[in-house]
């Protein structure tokens, strides 16, 4: 028996984690939820799930919580980052699935491990702004860091059982999103409705966003050079449009070993809950024959310039990732709400880039203060 604490229990890899507790409820125990607005549905998982505390964004937010709960039911209720450190570190709970958006993420992911639970990351913002720190923490704690994002969830399962020295290649693989194939100049017009109708994956709105620009797979590549310590030049991203190949790893004689399923987070999310195990999830295996054939490109680096603003942060590290990922979440949030065009979003985030003079080796303090002028420079120039 696990026993869970679900940070950000309303998003989409949070409602799918819980769909897998519920599935096998022997197996799990939910002993924490986390949410920020959407206090319907998590009145409902606390009706159904029971845990001991729940946090939300504000003071507002816990009140009007309280109220729509029923008699009987009363977890501890908490609210703000203090309350989200406190469902991270959760006395009773032994791995927290970090499902939150964004930088937000960070210090909840930090509480969590220093209070030596195993973290079950879907939030690659964490190791993108602080990898460094985040994944020291994490060795000095003995704490493991399972992977939910399914390309590198692929890329761990690929590499069990063999030699960390024997990989030499990890190939990311993307979708493409909705617009791999609209010219460059349609990209002004496109519209929120556009960018959030991805063809393969059902996401929430901020990742379907950076699927769209493929900044989701410049995170993913930051992301994987933390987790499996590989330099971003030994990292090939691959356009596959059908999402069944998730990612692959090559490794020093040559071999290449592929993981494979059908487009749904419930697997990477079960293999990370039930590592080292397996669990029934009900999905059904890709349908080969009906596919006939899987396909490979190269990602059009002139259209979706996201990927170079990833490996230049790579390059430079220090604050620069930090600085590009929030200067991401502001674009994305202002196109989301229909302040500035799709187009705007590369350019917002290379500006910012481009204005910030770079720290090296920077202390936890140093990366949160440069998250706070990066949404400041991209505020000012929206």
């Amino acid at each position: 028996m696990k026993h869970l604490s679900i940070l950000g229990a309303t998003g989409s890899i949070g409602t799918s984690a819980l769909e897998i507790v519920r599935m096998h409820p022997d197996r799990f125990q939910v002993k924490a939820l986390t949410a920020a607005n959407n206090l319907p549905l998590l009145s409902r998982q606390i009706q159904q799930f029971n845990p001991e505390m729940v946090a939300v964004l504000d003071e507002a937010k816990a009140r009007e919580l309280a109220e729509m709960l029923k008699p009987g039911v009363r977890p501890e209720i908490l609210s703000g980052p203090s309350g989200y450190a406190a469902a991270a570190a959760w006395d009773k709970v032994d791995t927290v699935v970090l499902a939150m958006v964004g930088a937000a993420g960070l210090k909840p992911a930090l509480a969590a491990i220093e209070a030596g639970k195993d973290i079950a990351l879907a939030n690659k913002e964490t190791l993108v702004m602080a990898g460094d720190i985040v994944m020291a923490k994490a060795r000095e704690k003995n704490v493991t860091v399972l992977p939910v994002d399914s390309e590198h969830s692929a890329m761990f399962q690929c590499m069990l059982g063999n030699q960390a020295r024997d990989v030499k290649q990890l190939f990311l693989t993307a979708s493409g999103g909705p617009f791999r194939n609209t010219p460059q100049s349609d990209f002004p017009g496109i519209t929120r409705e556009d960018a959030l109708n991805h063809p393969n994956w059902s996401m929430g709105n901020k990742i379907s966003i950076d699927s769209a620009t493929l900044m989701n797979k410049g995170l993913e590549l930051i992301e994987a050079v933390h987790l499996f310590g590989i330099s971003h030049q030994n990292i090939q991203v691959l356009i596959h449009p059908q999402s069944i190949v998730h990612s692959m790893v090559g490794f020093a004689d040559g071999s290449v070993m592929a993981q494979m399923g059908v487009p749904d987070m419930k697997q990477a999310i079960s293999f990370a809950l039930s590592f080292p195990d397996r669990l029934d999830t009900g999905l059904l295996f890709p349908d080969f024959a009906a596919l006939a054939s899987l396909t490979f490109c190269a990602p059009d680096s002139e259209r979706f310039p996201s990927l170079a603003f990833a490996r230049e942060a790579c390059e430079k590290k220090g604050t620069l990732p930090a600085v590009m990922n929030a200067a991401n979440e502001v674009a994305v949030q202002a196109f989301l709400d229909r302040r500035i065009r799709f187009s705007d979003i590369f350019t917002l985030v290379s500006t910012t880039m481009a204005a910030h003079t770079c720290i090296d080796n920077p202390e936890l303090s140093g990366i949160i203060e440069a998250d706070r002028w990066a949404r400041e420079k991209a505020g000012s120039l929206i």
